[in-house]
């Protein structure tokens, strides 16, 4: 028998409100300590499946489960307090708040001691503490992303969703947003993430999914996409 995977949206086809159906039997999975990437041409519905995952659009075929629990129904905040946060790609902090403020603003629906998580993050994210007082707003794109992510983890999530986490940021500003998920996947959260800078989150990832309208094209590990010449032709210039 097959173990189901940790996380799991499996053959969701749905899309927002009444329009067309953006997905069409789209399933992602993720498993404890793994990075999972959606990759593909824009347009194809990457965030589209992450978020329904999150229970943010409708899905009228397929279901969520999370830990084998059937979570289709469940509203995002339901889907917070079993675990999962999610990171959009625009307006993920507040910049008139300080850093520190932001990440207690993550930290709302604990009532235990968030000081030990607070630390964790910091040594995570040294920038972040050297800034901890200054308004998220004036910091730089890669160091913003940072608090985003860092506001996240602050509910202490079994899962981590990430939309386009290095967009608009330097290269090398990528590489090290790279290796604090890599970080973070360590310590035994689940990283489901959508990516447009395709080769090097599957450079990361245990499992990537290539979309195409809405549709798994090519599911695998991330080496194995890495070295496919199909989807290195189609979908990574070469």
């Amino acid at each position: 028998m097959m173990v189901e995977p940790f996380l799991i949206g499996e053959n969701m086809t749905g899309g927002y409100g009444t329009g067309a159906d953006i997905l069409q039997n789209c399933t992602i999975a993720v498993n404890p300590g793994e990075i999972a990437v959606i990759v593909g041409p824009n347009g194809a519905g990457k965030s589209t499946a992450m978020k329904a995952v999150f229970g943010m659009l409708n899905i009228h075929k397929g279901a969520v489960r999370l830990g084998g629990e059937d979570i289709t129904s469940m509203s995002p905040q339901d889907r917070v307090a079993k675990g999962m946060a999610f990171v959009p790609q625009t307006s993920n902090i507040f910049t008139s708040l300080s850093v520190e403020e932001n990440l207690e603003m993550g930290a709302f629906l604990r009532r235990d001691d968030i000081q030990v998580t607070m630390d964790q993050i910091f040594d995570l994210f040294p920038i972040l503490r050297d800034k901890r007082k200054q308004a998220a707003g004036e910091l730089s794109g890669g160091q913003r992303q940072q608090v985003a992510v860092g506001r996240a983890l602050m509910t202490q999530p079994k899962v981590l969703m990430l939309d386009e986490p290095t967009a608009g940021v330097s290269p090398i500003v990528m590489d090290e947003l790279f290796d604090r998920i890599i970080e973070v996947a360590r310590t035994g959260i689940s990283i489901l993430m959508v990516e447009q800078n395709a080769r090097q989150a599957l450079a990361i990832a245990d499992k990537g999914y290539v979309l195409v309208q809405g549709s798994n094209r090519f599911t695998d590990t991330g080496a194995a996409l890495l070295s496919n010449p199909d989807v290195r032709k189609s979908f990574l210039g070469g």
